[in-house]
């Protein structure tokens, strides 16, 4: 599958999986953003992606971000229709402040297959072992 992209700023880089076999591509800082502990922004991306119908970009954290510095993506579910500049809604969890500088790695897409299902509205749902057990329900 191709997907066509627009860049809104030249001096980023192009999008790309880092190494083969990577599940997502790295999304970066169009410009300088800081995240203040306990806030939450939306960092702009500087690109523009065009998906197929039947198609989602999921935007995830990049782990490094999350276990060294707190940060975590918010949201993150793009459909295909969109056109606009994909901007990444980051809170900040830990107490000191974060700075992006231009082109850094902010987050990661994973493109995805979307199934449209039918509902059906009923008063019961069919029995299973587990049930309604959840929460810790496995063990610790």
């Amino acid at each position: 599958m191709q997907i066509r992209i627009k860049k809104l700023d030249p001096f980023l880089p192009d999008l790309h999986y880092a190494k083969p076999g990577d599940a997502g591509f790295d999304l970066y800082a169009r410009e300088v953003t800081v995240l203040e502990p306990g806030v939450q922004t939306a960092v702009a991306t500087g690109v523009s992606i065009e998906l197929p119908v039947g198609y989602v970009s999921l935007v995830w954290d990049k782990s490094g971000l999350a276990i060294k510095h707190g940060l975590k993506v918010l949201g993150g579910v793009i459909d295909a229709e969109y056109r606009g500049e994909y901007m990444v809604g980051m809170m900040n969890l830990s107490d000191k402040p974060y700075t992006f500088e231009k082109g850094d790695k902010v987050a990661q897409v994973l493109i995805q297959k979307v199934e449209h299902v039918t509902f059906e509205m009923i008063d019961e749902l069919s029995e299973t072992t587990r049930g309604a057990t959840g929460f810790g329900s496995s063990g610790k």
